[in-house]
């Protein structure tokens, strides 16, 4: 894939009748954006043509950014020490490129290292959103878009992506952004801390493990990205067998990951009595008593870690592993979430020297998975003016064991699975991928 750039620069918010406010602003970081992945990420759209000017998309993102102002931002830390986003508007990075191939012939199915020639590097830069917008000799354009996690979390940037398209509509953006994340989550008067998030959200860094780049590079040669669909039809199947006699049947998200998971270990050929475990996002919008809206631009999201034994999650019956994902997602509650803003606003973390257990400098996850779920997201709602995009992925991430459920661009309930593998793991993962035992 032949990428030509063909000019960079920075876009900077425009506000309407010239009401421009201070840019000697800044907001402090929650203690929910300070425990999250500090990387940025990227996300890649397909649209077929007719497709908008590069004017109109750089005209509507200048549009946009006036009231997601963090993104036009920079990351830093005030007087006090804190990490802040400063709200100077120094803008985000927009660039312009072109193909002379079709689309259809060099875009691939998954993710490859090819597709990173679509959006800006993710390394060594300022910017916290950048955009790239590559035009092919066919008339389609792909959308690169890159953004940093501890700005906002994938509900909210997705919110945004979807604003994006309004205001490159000429619309309003609504909901408009709930922007309350240095004043929304304050500890209580009494802090109650009623778990160990010292072995949860964070560690001490002394136990804490840290890749090399040789290392990275070694295990990456060994590592393949594997995409699998499961139609609607098999996923109805898989929950039926797994629900009966339940009142709640399993959800697709539910049982979905709980057949990942036996099918990655028993292709892994872990011994029996090691453990494995799944680190699992949870948004806290809903979770929350009073619940936070859900146009709260932020991350607000902890993690859910189901644990079992791989003898019993490969001899036990798929509602076994589905029961242990359903359990330990629960507990990540109004109590448990608040537990965690006491804990995260002492001074315990500092005195400590704990660091965030969430980092991606690993390359191998054996035996335990990641799973990012962008099932919920509107991410086919991105609507530049001339329809939806037909194709969306996450960028290329060789991290065995970090898997990527998305839902299938046929929009008939059907789930497209990401799952790099050791490629020696690869052929039982096929064989055992589709079966309903």
């Amino acid at each position: 894939m032949k990428i030509t750039i063909e000019t960079s620069r920075v876009v900077k918010p425009t506000y309407a009748n010239g009401n421009v406010p201070s840019t000697n602003n800044h907001v402090r970081l929650s203690v929910f954006d300070k425990v999250t992945y500090s990387t940025h990420i990227a996300v890649i759209y397909a649209f077929n043509p007719p497709t908008p000017s590069n004017i109109a998309i750089e005209k509507g993102l200048s549009k946009v950014l006036s009231e997601y102002r963090e993104w036009a931002g920079r990351l830093g830390e005030d007087k006090e020490g804190n990490l802040v986003v400063f709200l100077n508007d120094q803008g985000v990075r927009f660039v312009e490129a072109t193909s002379d191939s079709k689309l259809r012939n060099v875009l691939p199915s998954k993710p490859t290292k090819e597709i990173q020639s679509l959006h800006p590097s993710l390394y060594g830069i300022e910017e916290l959103v950048q955009v790239q917008l590559t035009r092919f000799a066919c008339g389609s354009l792909v959308v690169g878009f890159t953004a940093h996690h501890q700005v906002a979390d994938g509900h909210a940037t997705s919110n945004f992506l979807v604003a994006w398209g309004l205001a490159t509509r000429d619309l309003s953006v609504d909901p408009i952004p709930l922007r309350t994340r240095d004043t929304l989550f304050k500890p209580r008067d009494l802090p109650l801390i009623q778990y160990d998030h010292r072995k949860i959200e964070y560690a001490n860094n002394k136990y804490t493990k840290h890749m090399t780049i040789s290392d990275n590079e070694s295990n990456e040669e060994e590592i393949v990205i594997h995409k699998v669909h499961f139609t609607n039809e098999f996923i109805n199947k898989l929950r039926a067998k797994a629900s009966i006699g339940l009142s709640k049947p399993y959800s697709r998200f539910e049982i979905t990951l709980a057949h990942l998971w036996r099918v990655i270990t028993k292709a892994r050929g872990l011994h029996g009595h090691e453990m494995t475990q799944i680190r699992i996002s949870v948004n806290g919008r809903m979770r929350l008593n009073p619940k936070v809206p859900n146009e709260y631009f932020g991350n607000l999201v902890l993690w859910a870690f189901p644990r079992s034994k791989v003898r019993d999650l490969i001899n036990r019956p798929l509602r076994y592993a589905a029961e242990l994902i359903r359990a330990e997602v629960a507990k990540v509650n109004d109590t448990y979430f608040k537990s965690f803003i006491d804990f995260a606003s002492s001074d315990i973390i500092s005195k400590e020297g704990l660091i965030s257990t969430a980092v991606m400098d690993e390359s191998i996850l054996s035996p335990d998975l990641e799973v990012d779920s962008w099932l919920t997201f509107p991410f086919y709602d991105l609507d530049f003016g001339t329809g939806s995009p037909y194709y969306f992925m996450p960028t290329y991430f060789a991290t065995e064991g970090m898997l990527f459920l998305l839902p299938s661009y046929l929009g008939d309930g059907s789930i497209d699975a990401i799952v790099p593998l050791f490629n020696d793991n690869l052929d039982t993962f096929k064989m055992c991928c589709y079966n309903l035992d």
